[in-house]
């Protein structure tokens, strides 16, 4: 029999209340605090195989920031796998929101490309992971080859990338502002998205994932049965989504799992990701560049 103590989840101070691991490197793609990428690489001269990073925090800075991944990254790191871990300026910062946040997303992980050689990072085949608000930003920057053709987000070539696993995501926008339920709100998604306007009547067109389906491309979604801040509906819904545009998507749902548990690297449903990202590390071929 459980007993109440077996089902206790962790709370974000048991998790950022542990010391926090430090990555090798720091680059910056822009003038702003927050346009930074730290960098995790495995010992050997490389090339590593290469984890695209998105912390979560409901697109707010005041809520989280990269560091929050240090853990997983500095697991993976520990396991022979490279984190490119981004960070953006949150709709709560000037700059962000609309078009700020996908600009400085899309900006941080095209520095990927730039900087490979300097770290022998492979980019060959990138698996993007994304935490809570950075599962929606790791899927939206998989989809980003099919942004609407006049829309204020395309910008320069896409770096390509190969596979997606959403911890914990909130890919659907639309879903996520229907949901008062959802542990961020439904305000922060107006601010994310902007507002309507006679040239953009349609604020998640090039925003909110399934809108840009199909990405063509693989995708894992880990979601905690017990998670409180991701209503599991909105995992099952967006899969659903996908599969239906013609996409390989699969929902993996981890018991006695909340949202925490997520980015906690002892954790059934870390180990769980972690297979996944290297299953797909280990695949052949590559995504288009």
């Amino acid at each position: 029999m459980t007993s109440a103590a077996d089902r206790k989840l962790l709370t974000w101070p048991d998790l950022t209340g542990r010391t926090q691991p430090s990555p090798d490197a720091t680059i910056a793609y822009g003038p702003d605090h927050m346009q930074k990428v730290d960098v995790w690489l495995p010992a050997g001269n490389g090339p590593h195989p290469t984890v695209l990073m998105v912390h979560g925090g409901c697109w707010t800075t005041s809520i989280a920031d990269r560091s929050l991944m240090n853990w997983i990254a500095d697991d993976l790191r520990r396991d022979g796998i490279a984190v490119w871990n981004i960070d953006y300026r949150g709709v709560d910062r000037s700059g962000g929101g609309y078009p700020g946040t996908f600009l400085d997303a899309a900006a941080a992980a095209d520095a990927l490309r730039d900087h490979a050689a300097r770290f022998h990072l492979d980019t060959r085949r990138i698996v993007a992971v994304g935490h809570s608000a950075g599962g929606h930003l790791a899927l939206w920057l998989a989809a980003r080859p099919n942004l609407p053709e006049h829309s204020p987000l395309r910008h320069g070539k896409p770096i390509g990338i190969a596979h997606v696993v959403s911890l914990g995501g909130l890919p659907d926008l639309e879903a996520t502002a229907a949901s008062p339920d959802n542990g961020c709100g439904v305000e922060v998604v107006a601010q994310l998205v902007g507002a309507p306007s006679a040239t953009r009547p349609d604020v998640y067109a090039d925003t909110s994932v399934p809108r840009l389906l199909p990405l063509r491309l693989a995708q894992d979604l880990v979601n905690g049965i017990e998670d409180k801040i991701i209503p599991i509906r909105l995992g099952t819904g967006y899969e659903a989504q996908a599969k239906k545009a013609g996409d390989r998507a699969v929902l993996h749902i981890v018991p006695k799992t909340g949202h925490v548990e997520l980015v906690a690297p002892e954790s059934a449903a870390w180990q769980e990701s972690k297979r996944l990202i290297r299953d797909a590390l280990q695949q052949r071929g590559a995504a288009k560049r």
